[in-house]
């Protein structure tokens, strides 16, 4: 490993076994972010220009030079590894190697923890976008089947036991209102997060006149985080908020990944599953698994793990604590869970394969109980009454009628009246929201 930047001289000797357990993930990690940490950089230097901390011509020279940078990641011609501690380490002995004493410029009037906070802050609004969209995306292929099934009737449950009467069209409108929940609460999230730590430093400012609102408009952001040791102590924390907003999304795809693996079952044998959504088994010819249903189950658990890990790790007094450097890993995982189920979610969707004779003929007649009773509390009789006297007449009940009874379900939100329209307008708003 090259000499740390945080070393008196540029030959102390470090300890390597010492170097490595302190560096950690950070070199891996960071091939996700230095991307970030290069736009950050770029804005700090131009910062510094405009104080009059940099010469134009050094600044254009960094400037310069981190594009190169930039560009030799994406072409494979620089490879950020363990000759360096992390990648902030890494973009400044690039522009050392490049530049000479200009390189050594850029760090001025900034930390390497104000770079981890603006860099992971970058990379949380940009993949808490993708989810967003991810969101819009599910929302739609629900709404398609709601549209094509909206009165075919199914049954309702409630503690997995035959309730009353329901419709697919219900079924799936409950999805796309809950993808748009969570959609929204991705946007909320994004806007929040919409505040700039660059030039706080190591959490106490510097003595300089740093232009942090110029470089926190040139990086999209609508404000500053301003006291600097409160931007030191969201590290961590916001990004909290930002997993619990991924997990809402990921929460509801794992709902519908239960619901799907239920009704794809032989007892039940309402919907099938794509052939690109399930697997075979390996010993037993007769079988057809439905593989990708379950681990949709699986994503909202991997960000309610990072969020518990990085509440456990943010339990400490103010100021920066090298604790701190395992937050960024428990972001990066939850936020990659939540991506990755909520990315194959339309898919199985629109690959799904509905049966509904099959839900059709689940309708038993003890499930027009609550309509029996609802329609004797509307002619006067008191609802207990009504629900006793049912109650004790379970076994008298006759086949019912489901497109009947679907078609008395008035209430907003019914299986008479399911509002899809106003669904779909939540849909295309937040498509257009950045």
């Amino acid at each position: 490993m090259s000499t740390p930047v945080w070393a008196k001289t540029e030959s102390a000797a470090t300890d390597d076994a010492m170097m490595r357990f302190m560096a950690g993930e950070d070199v891996v990690l960071d091939r996700e972010l230095i991307a970030y940490d290069i736009t950050a950089s770029v804005a700090h230097v131009r910062a510094l220009s405009r104080a009059g901390l940099l010469s134009d011509d050094d600044a254009a020279a960094i400037e310069t030079a981190l594009g190169d940078l930039r560009q030799r990641l994406a072409d494979g011609r620089f490879t950020l590894d363990d000759r360096y501690e992390d990648g902030h380490s890494a973009i400044e002995a690039f522009l050392v190697e490049q530049l000479g004493e200009t390189g050594k410029r850029v760090h001025l009037g900034r930390s390497r923890n104000d770079q981890i906070l603006v860099a992971t802050r970058l990379f949380t609004i940009e993949a808490l976008g993708r989810l967003q969209a991810n969101a819009v995306s599910c929302a739609r292929a629900a709404l398609t089947i709601a549209r094509k099934h909206e009165t075919d009737p199914m049954p309702g449950y409630t503690h997995l036991q035959r309730a009353v009467p329901s419709s697919v069209g219900l079924w799936m409108a409950s999805y796309v209102e809950g993808f748009c929940d969570a959609g929204e609460l991705l946007r909320l999230t994004t806007q929040w997060l919409g505040a700039s730590p660059l030039g706080t430093a190591a959490g106490y400012g510097v003595n300089l006149p740093l232009d942090r609102e110029g470089a926190a408009r040139e990086l999209g952001f609508d404000r500053l985080l301003i006291n600097p040791m409160h931007a030191q102590a969201s590290r961590g924390v916001h990004d909290v908020q930002a997993l619990g907003s991924a997990w809402q999304l990921a929460q509801v795809v794992r709902r519908l990944g239960w619901d799907l693996t239920l009704f794809a079952s032989a007892e039940f044998g309402f919907v099938t599953l794509s052939d690109e959504a399930s697997t075979g088994s390996s010993i037993m010819p007769n079988k057809r698994n439905p593989d990708v249903a379950e681990l949709m189950r699986v994503g909202a658990a991997g960000v309610g793990g990072a969020m518990s890990e990085l509440q456990q790790l943010t339990s400490l007094p103010s100021g920066y604590h090298r604790d701190l450097q395992h937050s960024k890993g428990a972001l990066m995982r939850g936020l990659r869970a939540a991506g990755q189920v909520s990315s194959v979610t339309p898919r199985v969707l629109s690959g799904l394969t509905l049966h509904t004779d099959r839900m059709r003929a689940a309708i038993d007649p003890g499930m027009y109980a609550t309509d029996v009773a609802v329609d004797l509390a509307a002619e006067g009789m008191a609802f207990r009454d009504a629900y006793r006297r049912v109650g004790r007449e379970l076994d008298a009940l006759g086949p019912g009628d489901p497109d009947a009874s679907l078609a008395r379900r008035t209430s907003p939100g019914g299986c008479a009246d399911l509002r899809l329209s106003e669904l779909e307008a939540r849909v295309e708003a937040l498509s257009e929201c950045p």
